[in-house]
């Protein structure tokens, strides 16, 4: 019995076990893999000239939108040359224009956004991840995030409705008062005007700034803190010298990011602005912008030339939004060579 049980397992037990190959036959098997995954030219060739063509659609998108531009003004351009954009003239009826207003507006509007934008931008992203609470950190974060998803139009309307009366029955008189010497601050107010422009724009604006800085921040290894930290620094000196610091090319970027959807913002300026074309010194004086001209009047132009000018002055935004991103990338750059020669050193 004990015999009948035991044969069963001393063969399996027993066994032979598998042949094992040759070195000789290992070496080949390899090479027969490395010939199957070279073996295919074709498809790394589809796969190379594909990725080609992603990367030079980019350029070709640009290039046709340069073109057009510039086809489409051409009757504009032979009209008025490049004094179009040195002049203030802009009167449609009798077919003389000058984006120099526009321009200005833009401009002012953008950089008075910035002005107002960017410290509270940072203040936003160093509280939340420097020093805010780790429950309420994930609610911050989600609430600036959800600022950057509503519309344009909105935007809008919560400043016709908000804060216009609150620039005219409160901002304003206050600024005219403490602030109406500079010149700035002087003429009727009525809430519509540059001034509503450039804060509407640096509200749009402030959720960019705020998400870029704070991945940024985040980035700054742990060691650069604690490292300021062990040599006596208070927490102030750490984000400072530890974070800030070695942050700033990226905070750089994400105030470009955030000029370039100032530049070409264009419902919610259009609502607030006053829609003038005229250049003032006080910011409570209506303006114009290049955006909010060409969505204001495109469908009323009835003549050729007066289509043309408004195309002209897309060309004008266009290459401003170039020369600006120009700009931002030579401030980097100076930037981080910097950091490159202080690394070295």
């Amino acid at each position: 019995m004990l015999k009948q049980m035991n044969g069963p397992l001393l063969k399996t037990k027993f066994q032979p076990a598998p042949e094992v190959s040759s070195p000789e036959d290992q070496a080949a098997e390899v090479s027969r893999r490395k010939t199957a995954l070279t073996s295919s030219p074709f498809a790394d060739a589809a796969f190379r000239y594909l990725m080609l063509g992603c990367a030079l659609s980019v350029l070709a998108i640009v290039v046709l939108i340069v073109r057009e531009l510039i086809i489409r003004s051409t009757l504009s351009l032979h009209a008025f040359g490049l004094k179009f954009f040195f002049r203030q003239a802009w009167d449609p009826v009798n077919g003389d224009f000058g984006a120099l207003p526009f321009i200005y507006g833009t401009l002012v509007s953008s950089f008075l956004a910035l002005l107002l934008a960017v410290p509270l931008s940072v203040g936003v992203a160093t509280f939340t991840t420097e020093l805010c609470p780790r429950k309420l950190r994930s609610l911050l974060s989600y609430m600036v995030e959800l600022l950057a998803a509503i519309p344009s139009v909105i935007y809008g309307l919560w400043g016709i409705f908000v804060l216009v009366p609150i620039l005219r029955l409160y901002v304003e008189p206050f600024l005219a008062k403490y602030f109406g010497w500079t010149g700035l601050f002087g003429g009727p107010q009525f809430g519509l005007g540059m001034l509503g422009a450039g804060v509407i724009l640096a509200i749009m604006i402030i959720p960019v700034i705020t998400s870029i800085t704070r991945e940024v921040m985040s980035a700054v290894p742990t060691a650069q803190r604690e490292g300021v930290l062990a040599i006596g620094a208070t927490r102030w000196e750490m984000i400072r010298v530890g974070v800030l610091r070695n942050a700033r090319t990226g905070i750089m970027g994400a105030i470009i990011l955030g000029l370039g959807r100032a530049l070409g913002e264009t419902m919610a300026v259009t609502m607030l602005i006053g829609n003038r074309p005229e250049i003032a010194k006080s910011l409570f004086a209506p303006g114009y912008t290049l955006a909010s001209v060409i969505a204001n009047e495109f469908s009323e132009a009835a003549d050729d030339l007066y289509l043309s000018a408004l195309v002209e002055i897309g060309l004008a935004l266009f290459v401003i939004t170039l020369l600006v991103n120009i700009v931002a990338q030579l401030m980097v750059w100076s930037i981080t060579r910097g950091n490159a020669a202080r690394a070295t050193a």
